[in-house]
């Protein structure tokens, strides 16, 4: 599955590139791809940069394009069914964000409570 998912990232990105335009909503990226067993059905995860519109109507801008990124990818994608695409915001990004701070945050308690590293 990982090697499907890789190949249908490859090729979202490359259409996303050249065949279909969502600068309107910010600088949209493809992040990972989770495939099904059956090959039917693909989650695709995306971040955006630079924001113009809410989450809300970058998601639903996004998966209404859905038939047009399945019709781009049908050609490369050579296998006997093109998998049925469905976009999610991937929060896996705020979540590192966020432990990252807490981490810097806890050593910035423990450096101004520690008198040696002064």
């Amino acid at each position: 599955m990982d090697r499907v998912g890789n190949q249908v990232l490859d090729i979202l990105c490359g259409i996303l590139t050249k065949n279909i335009n969502l600068s309107q909503l910010g600088f949209v990226t493809f992040t990972h791809v989770d495939v099904a067993p059956d090959l039917r059905t693909a989650n695709v995860y995306y971040s955006v940069l630079g924001r113009k519109k809410s989450d809300k109507e970058i998601n639903i801008a996004i998966n209404q394009k859905r038939k047009a990124f399945k019709k781009f990818m049908s050609p490369e994608l050579h296998l006997k069914n093109t998998p049925d695409l469905h976009f999610y915001y991937d929060e896996s990004l705020l979540y590192t964000d966020k432990i990252n701070k807490l981490l810097h945050d806890v050593k910035l308690k423990k450096d101004e409570n520690d008198p040696e590293h002064s």
